[in-house]
């Protein structure tokens, strides 16, 4: 069973950076495609990046690319999302998530934690 813990969430205004982590553990780490979704009230939970614990390969939703970046730290069993330019539309319940390779759905969830862009 992978367990996911999230931090790093908070308040900052327009323009500002905040970064997000995901501490994992489990006995399968390295054959996990880790995402982060967000879902701000009254729409649907949005896939926003992920990324292959096992090459790298990584992906990015049109709204945030070029201002999120999505790491993986593999002594640390950390997955960060850095988040650059923020902007309010940006504001939401991030959670990380994590599906084994080659199977589309998300089996592992994290807790959720907050990111509101306000000035």
């Amino acid at each position: 069973q992978e367990q996911l813990v999230e931090s790093g969430g908070g308040l900052v205004q327009p323009g500002g950076s905040l970064r997000l982590s995901c501490a994992a553990s489990g006995r399968t780490l390295s054959n996990l495609v880790m995402g982060w979704f967000r879902q701000a009230p009254g729409t649907e939970r949005d896939l926003v990046s992920a990324i292959s614990w096992s090459d790298g390969h990584t992906y990015y939703a049109d709204s945030v690319t070029g201002r999120f970046t999505i790491s993986r730290d593999n002594a640390k069993n950390t997955v960060y999302l850095q988040m650059n330019t923020l902007k309010p539309e940006d504001s939401a319940v991030y959670y990380c998530a994590a599906r084994y390779e080659g199977v589309n759905d998300y089996e592992f969830w994290g807790q959720g934690t907050q990111v509101t862009v306000s000035s």
